[in-house]
């Protein structure tokens, strides 16, 4: 699975990048993905909806044993 995970990330890296900021898969914990927010997603007021509405739903698209998505703290 985490591999399937990854290679999701690795798609829509870019976008995120595109505007300044990153995304690393940290962990996965019983179905919980968890992800670290880097750059300009670091306090940016949109980056929750980033994460649930873009990277949550795109991953859960291709891997859906995947319960949620989550970010962690650097």
């Amino acid at each position: 699975m985490k591999e399937r995970v990854q290679k999701v990330i690795d798609r829509i890296r870019p976008a995120v990048q595109m505007d300044g900021g990153d995304i690393q898969l940290v962990d996965i914990v019983e179905g919980v993905v968890r992800v670290r927010l880097v750059g300009a997603c670091v306090g940016c007021p949109s980056s929750t909806m980033t994460l649930k509405m873009g990277i949550e739903r795109a991953i859960r698209a291709e891997v859906p044993e995947v319960v949620s998505v989550e970010a962690v703290p650097e």
